[in-house]
């Protein structure tokens, strides 16, 4: 019996779908050979590289050899394998070479190798290592921060008349920060100019960070002698006098003006008319696309003058609703025309200039590099202990410093190399839950055990 037309139509239906769905399967079948698509789903993206390894791995444009010493017992080298294809995924020319230290002892002892698992990080000439406790991303991130920069790095920290001390504990002093450098790849000290009279020579950053008493006449001297010779500078002013460096402010072109800075604006964020919000922020590689709040408590407002070959940038300006209170910080404080200073004022202050070669140090020199920097801000609680971690303030003196020690390739790279996965819990909630798990839940429990045991009793 010949099959009629719609029957016929139906095979050639059937024929089509099978040609069709066959084609689909190869097409996805070499697009899966051919192009790869990753997704995390995790809530805190834990398989995902952090904007700031990104950023990291792109400064990188030299190979990473990466050599992991690791037995090939239990787990080890996936897990090793598994943290380093994270990193590959942005930089291809990442190579993971694994070592067994059972058989291959010779190099593990050549490699100072001391646990299982350790990773040995090579890039150009430098090297670094990583115990297997503490290969996380961070540890992992500012490892190839400190292997992309090229020389060292020394931040040298002005002391001896109470300034903020990188190497003290208080709220006051900047230790967490120093922390942070060094992480980072610098090297950071504390300078008595009383004991040691010269900057070294080998200064790539200087720090002056709100002395509290009166400078030497040879002290500030020198500090005008290394402006002089073509040194970077960051600046810290508190409001206070300016304890013997009214020199180096005239050699600047600036001026701190009277009185501290408030912001009815800022007090409806931060409680407090005399903590300063900045939110917006000029076309200057240190802030370029700079988008979170920085805080600065207690800060003095800065006037630049024209100065002979300086380039007077500003860096941090107020809301045109603050201005400079040059009375009491006591109860109510209201602009008193004609004694307070009216806003917008500076806060922060970018300075370069040309060096000749007379005023360049040898560094300078030697790799071609004219431009002086400078950095003065009206304030030095935002990078103090107590205020470091508030919004964006360690990013903006990461970025500040890495300017002046001219890595311009690590400036604006984020800080934080790894997610915030802890959770923070109110006393109440900590109590809700530990009744409801500890109270609630077994009483329900039981009591849902007496009603089913009843229940089956009048049957």
């Amino acid at each position: 019996m010949k099959p009629s037309p719609n029957q016929w139509q139906l095979r050639l239906v059937n024929v089509s779908f099978v040609i069709l769905l066959l084609t689909v399967v190869g097409l996805l079948l070499w697009l899966s050979r051919s192009y790869h698509m990753r997704v995390d789903l995790t809530q805190a993206g834990r398989h995902t590289l952090t904007e700031a390894s990104i950023a990291v791995l792109k400064r990188m444009p030299e190979p990473l050899r990466l050599t992991a010493f690791a037995s090939q017992r239990g787990g080890l080298r996936a897990t090793l394998s598994d943290f380093v294809a994270k990193y590959q995924r942005h930089k291809p020319d990442i190579a993971l070479e694994f070592v067994d230290p059972d058989t291959q002892p010779e190099r593990v002892r050549a490699a100072g190798v001391q646990f299982d698992g350790e990773l040995l990080l090579e890039y150009g000439d430098g090297k670094e290592s990583l115990a297997p406790n503490k290969l996380t991303e961070e540890n992992f991130t500012n490892a190839l921060t400190r292997l992309g920069r090229r020389g060292e790095r020394w931040v040298v920290f002005l002391s001896g008349h109470g300034e903020r001390s990188p190497e003290r504990q208080a709220n006051f002093d900047l230790s967490q920060w120093a922390d942070q450098l060094h992480k980072r790849g610098f090297k950071t000290r504390t300078l008595a100019l009383g004991e040691h009279p010269q900057i070294p020579q080998n200064t790539s950053v200087l720090v002056i960070a709100g002395p509290r008493v009166q400078l030497l006449p040879g002290e500030a001297k020198e500090i005008e002698n290394y402006v002089k010779r073509g040194g970077n500078l960051l600046w810290l002013h508190d409001p206070a006098p300016l304890y013997g460096l009214a020199r180096i402010a005239e050699m600047l072109g600036i001026e701190f003006q009277p009185g501290v800075l408030v912001d009815p604006s800022s007090a409806a964020i931060t409680g407090q008319a005399n903590v300063i919000v900045v939110a917006k922020y000029p076309n200057h590689p240190i802030v370029r696309d700079f988008a979170d709040l920085t805080l600065f408590p207690h800060a003095a407002g800065i006037a630049v003058n024209k100065a002979e070959r300086w380039n007077a940038t500003a860096l941090l300006d107020t809301r045109p609703s603050a201005w400079s209170e040059t009375g009491r910080m006591e109860g109510e404080i209201r602009f008193d025309k004609g004694k307070d200073i009216p806003g917008p004022l500076n806060l922060g202050v970018a300075l370069t200039r040309e060096l000749t070669a007379e005023a360049g140090t040898a560094e300078d020199k030697e790799s071609n590099k004219r431009e002086q920097r400078i950095v003065v801000i009206g304030d030095g609680d935002f990078l103090a202990n107590a205020f470091l971690a508030n919004a964006g303030n360690l990013q903006l003196g990461m970025s500040a410093i890495n300017w002046l020690a001219r890595d311009d390739a690590y400036v604006n790279i984020p800080v934080k190399a790894a997610r915030d996965r802890t959770l923070a819990l109110s006393r109440n909630a900590q109590y809700l839950i530990a009744g409801g798990f500890l109270i609630v839940l077994p009483l329900t429990l039981a009591g849902s055990g007496l009603v089913i045991w009843l229940r089956r009793r009048k049957r």
